[in-house]
């Protein structure tokens, strides 16, 4: 007669080691196979191992690129208090100018058991290989906050890029503008890439060739500095605050009015965009949904169970202040 083990590893698929490590919580086990293993356990009466979360350290490390722009410190307050509520105690990591990086903090957060850890706005590759592969191996629950590249294998919550770019177009056509510049992080940043597919099929269904848009597209870094866009565009939008402010900071310095001959949007709605000057049109995201929405993907793996493949977006809020306006005469 077989035994139970048996039995399980039979209905299945998989083999007795398989449910060994499932029932014993050792070992890499994938989080469907896993899921699977436990569902069985029900069907043929046998109790479910203990819940993973009480083998780990109850911390959680909060990986972010710097505390200099808003949103990440508004990320790190909102996922934070998520999970004090959930009895578990977050870390903040972020880079250093004297050179502590993600993949330092990765390594010491391992060494400690770490519970779990949520990367904002961060790419995973920045954790190095040696890590990557730590957390991968020891099934380390990980998700990824608006991250900076793509990450198939990887829980990810972000922000909707393509609908605010689309967003932001439509804002800024309804004014009258017809030369809409984009102003982007570097090449390679997966949620720039995203808001540049949806500004070249705004601008292929308006009738626009690639050769005509493509010079009122550029790339900088994220910072106060990124510069304007110029060739005669009226209208800019911008991958973050900070661009977006470094674009009416380069404009005054041309003479410039904005909005009057500049129009600029920006995305993030950081805290104090009300109060520039003029107050910045922005595309919100909304952090604390968000935020709860990582730490419900980070719990669920915490106890076991598998996250689906596809990231999960929100939409964000367009957020129409005093640096738009209607297209005047003078251009760019």
């Amino acid at each position: 007669m077989p035994t139970k083990l048996s039995q399980v590893a039979g209905f299945t698929g998989v083999s007795e080691a398989t449910v060994r490590r499932v029932l014993n919580g050792t070992g890499s086990v994938a989080p469907a196979t896993r899921d699977l293993v436990l569902t069985a356990l029900d069907v043929f009466g046998l109790p479910r191992p203990a819940a993973r979360r009480t083998e780990r350290a109850p911390l959680v490390g909060l990986v972010v690129p710097d505390l200099q722009n808003p949103v990440f410190p508004a990320f790190a307050e909102a996922l934070a208090g998520r999970l004090t509520r959930h009895g578990l105690v977050p870390v903040l990591c972020t880079r250093t100018a004297d050179g502590v990086s993600e993949a330092n903090y990765v390594a010491m957060l391992l060494a400690r058991n770490i519970g779990g850890i949520v990367l904002t706005g961060s790419s995973l590759a920045d954790a190095g290989p040696a890590q990557r592969r730590a957390l991968r191996t020891r099934g380390v629950p990980t998700v990824l906050v608006n991250a900076a590249d793509e990450n198939a294998d990887v829980a990810q919550v972000r922000a909707d890029d393509g609908h605010a770019a689309r967003q932001a177009l439509a804002h800024l056509a309804a004014l009258g503008h017809e030369r809409i510049g984009l102003l982007l992080g570097p090449v390679g940043h997966a949620p720039s890439a995203r808001k540049l597919l949806a500004y070249a099929a705004d601008r292929a269904a308006a009738g626009w060739s690639r050769e005509e848009w493509r010079p009122l597209v550029a790339h900088a870094m994220f910072s106060l500095e990124g510069g304007l866009l110029g060739r005669g565009a009226t209208a800019v939008v911008c991958a973050s605050d900070a661009l977006a402010l470094g674009a009416v900071r380069g404009a005054r310095r041309r003479g410039l009015d904005v909005p009057r001959d500049l129009s600029v949007v920006g995305f993030d709605d950081s805290p104090y965009m009300v109060a520039t000057d003029p107050p910045l049109t922005t595309s919100r995201q909304p952090v604390r949904a968000m935020a709860a929405a990582a730490v419900t993907t980070l719990l669920r793996q915490l106890d076991g169970h598998a996250v689906g493949e596809e990231p999960v977006l929100f939409e964000t809020e367009l957020i129409i202040r005093g640096s738009t306006a209607a297209r005047g005469l003078p251009r760019v």
